[in-house]
């Protein structure tokens, strides 16, 4: 026994061999435990940016998209639309947007980058509801006075097309402006400042 010849080839090649097994086995047991640790797919989707086509949106429309898990209204209004807003400020808590309800780029009495287009998360800032889009100006059974908006039916808040609130109602802020961007003519992003912002 003592006068045994020792093969080193084939001690490299079975030591080389347990290695490498061990290796794969050891990676095996390791690559889903740090899948583990990466957001699911329906987390990232969650927080995902949302890009959405509002090239058939016709005038005086409203269309819903989701993001966050959250209704988004994109509207398309009319120059009659528009021409109401600044008439409403008197009857309006917050008019010129001064609580920080929306990004800094969003100024002015429509609320939005292209005046054509409103963009608003569609939650009622009292209780959460969502409201109810009534586009003419006419009267309402809830406003003898209306003059186009969204009204919520739960506990009858009512905002104007630009998502500002009116006085004498539940709801104590303005619809939130989600951070967007224009893609280009016939697309905006829902989630994304504008590069220029950043």
């Amino acid at each position: 026994m003592a006068n045994e010849v020792v093969d080193h080839g084939r001690r490299r090649f079975l030591t080389a061999t347990t290695s490498v097994v061990g290796g794969v086995g050891v990676i095996a047991a390791a690559v889903p435990f740090i899948k583990s640790w990466e957001p699911s797919a329906r987390a990232k989707a969650a927080g995902a940016p949302v890009t959405a086509d509002i090239s058939k949106i016709e005038p005086g429309q409203k269309v819903d998209y989701a993001w966050r898990g959250l209704p988004v209204f994109v509207v398309r209004r009319t120059p009659a639309q528009l021409a109401v807003l600044p008439t409403l400020a008197p009857r309006l808590v917050d008019p010129n947007s001064e609580v920080d309800q929306q990004p800094s780029y969003i100024k002015g009495p429509d609320r939005s980058i292209k005046p054509e287009w409103l963009v608003v998360i569609g939650i009622c800032t009292h209780l959460g509801c969502v409201p109810e889009f009534f586009p003419q100006i006419k009267p309402e059974p809830f406003d003898p006075n209306w003059k186009g908006g969204f009204f919520c039916p739960c506990h009858k808040s009512r905002y104007d097309l630009s998502g500002r609130v009116f006085s004498g109602v539940p709801a104590p802020k303005n619809l939130q402006v989600p951070p967007y961007h224009f893609v280009d003519d016939t697309h905006i992003q829902i989630g994304v400042d504008p590069k220029e912002a950043g």
